[in-house]
């Protein structure tokens, strides 16, 4: 059986965590506006508007939010880089805990001459520069959003086996792993059955951290020309654009920068509810 963890206790401690739950809150308030938002407002990404064209906000029918220097509607943009920003990050992240703790509990598991040889390709791995790597995946396999998360992705699962390692060597050790093993349990059922749940609080916790890393690495790959490209939009290259416009139309930079800002705003402090919440120290 696994070891008993946080449970209720825990998530009526991240309940009461109000700044946690606000952000958690506006969390999921901007993904159902990702999802269904452009939908509703009536206008495409691409869609131009050549008699309102770097309009200000509400200073035009039907642009909320003003437009950009070729007539498209900024907030249906902004909306949908936060859509492509937010699924790409999901993904990632995804990926990323799935390589990261199979790889790590592995390792902590087997130990020895297995743990140092996975160890050693990480160590390796994170010795090669990521923006360098991303432009080479990009030039070999064209310029897409599947690419980006191929790139991202490949580096995001390395500090995930290291964290998942650490623990596994510990979990390792506890009294119901030995009796798995005298019930005679295989190696792989130990990890999928005992090890893996047993980890579950600190990669949540770590999930919620990567996903704005993930963001914020996406976005800057964007804003440099070598992540999504238009007219796909996504937060770094409406942001690079807003840069461009910076002096005459300052909302260009404003819109997308702000809903950056408060995006990982609130991943990281959904995150630290969580960390606060999965404290042993405080149970």
């Amino acid at each position: 059986m696994t070891d008993p963890g946080p449970g209720r206790a825990a998530l009526r401690r991240f309940a009461t965590n109000r700044l946690a739950m606000g952000c958690l809150a506006l969390l999921l308030l901007l993904g159902i506006l990702a999802a269904v938002g452009p939908a509703l407002l009536g206008h495409d990404q691409v869609q131009l508007d050549w008699e309102h064209v770097a309009a200000a906000p509400f200073a035009a029918p039907g642009h909320w939010l003003g437009t950009d220097r070729l007539g498209r509607d900024l907030l249906v943009r902004t909306l949908h880089g936060l859509r492509v920003s937010l699924a790409i990050a999901l993904a990632a992240t995804l990926v990323s805990l799935l390589l990261g703790v199979t790889w790590g509990a592995v390792a902590g598991y087997l130990r020895g001459r297995t743990d140092a040889v996975m160890m050693r390709i990480v160590d390796v791995l994170y010795a090669l520069p990521q923006v360098f790597f991303v432009i080479i995946v990009t030039v070999a396999l064209g310029r897409s959003p599947a690419t980006l998360l191929v790139a991202i992705a490949a580096f995001g699962w390395l500090t995930t086996a290291r964290i998942v390692r650490g623990q596994a060597l510990v979990l390792r050790e506890r009294e119901f792993v030995a009796a798995a093993v005298v019930g005679g349990a295989t190696t792989a059922r130990i990890i999928a059955r005992h090890i893996v749940p047993n980890l579950l609080g600190p990669v949540i916790v770590y999930a919620t951290l990567l996903i704005p890393q993930v963001i914020l690495v996406e976005s800057f790959l964007s804003f440099l020309g070598i992540g999504i490209q238009q007219p796909l939009a996504s937060l770094g290259n409406l942001i690079a654009d807003g840069a461009a416009e910076m002096e005459t139309a300052p909302w260009l930079l404003i819109v997308p920068g702000g809903c950056l800002v408060l995006l990982v705003f609130c991943c990281n402090f959904v995150g630290d509810g969580l960390r606060d919440a999965l404290d042993p120290q405080d149970s």
